[in-house]
């Protein structure tokens, strides 16, 4: 568990005068190693080296790795879906919603391999729990979608769960083997046609 602090004990000696790190910004810095080189590169010297700090202010804001870990997982959440759904609000019609959201995703998780590390330590259990409760929360909110725009409750989950396996495979492939997929104006309608399949009606 993060230890909540009202701010980071002044640094002394030769790093007077630096700035005074948040928690959100040793979260931030894990998130960035995960990306980078996986759960096993959340270590507290390398990241202090990287923010230009000290072990000091580690132990400041958390007990041990695990807590830090806790926090980095719990700012993917807060930055990679629910400010997202946030953002996709401000839409007021769920198809073109829907569209933005599918190629705003696919787009960003192409560009950034922090969910692909993740899904590669699915099996630790900090990551396991948070990936439970991001891709309920995710299809969840798809499916919503779907309901909103006239589909059955079984039917919207059902395409909310394909429009995810979809951005999935999409990530994993954009990682692996980018050059299967098409780039440019036929990436563009690549997606589109994705979304036209789960838009169809019987």
């Amino acid at each position: 568990m993060v230890m909540v602090q009202a701010e980071e004990a002044p640094q002394t000696g030769p790093g007077q005068g630096r700035k005074r790190l948040s928690a959100r910004d040793w979260a931030d810095a894990a998130l960035a190693a995960i990306g980078e080189r996986g759960l096993a590169a959340v270590a507290v010297e390398p990241l202090a080296a990287r923010l230009g700090t000290t072990k000091g202010s580690f132990y400041w804001h958390f007990t041990n790795r695990d807590a830090l870990i806790e926090a980095a997982l719990a700012r993917w959440e807060e930055i990679c879906t629910e400010e997202i759904i946030t953002a996709m609000e401000s839409e007021p019609d769920p198809e073109r919603r829907l569209r933005t959201l599918f190629a705003q995703v696919t787009a960003s998780a192409a560009d950034d391999p922090l969910e692909v590390s993740l899904l590669a330590t699915a099996d630790h259990p900090q990551v396991a729990a948070v990936l439970a409760r991001v891709t309920e929360r995710r299809v969840g909110y798809v499916a919503h979608l779907f309901e909103e725009l006239g589909f059955p409750p079984d039917q919207a989950r059902q395409r909310g769960l394909l429009a995810y396996t979809s951005y999935l495979g999409h990530t994993q492939l954009s990682h692996a083997v980018p050059q299967t997929l098409p780039v440019g104006a036929e990436r563009a309608d690549y997606l589109e046609s994705v979304l036209d399949n789960l838009l169809r009606r019987a």
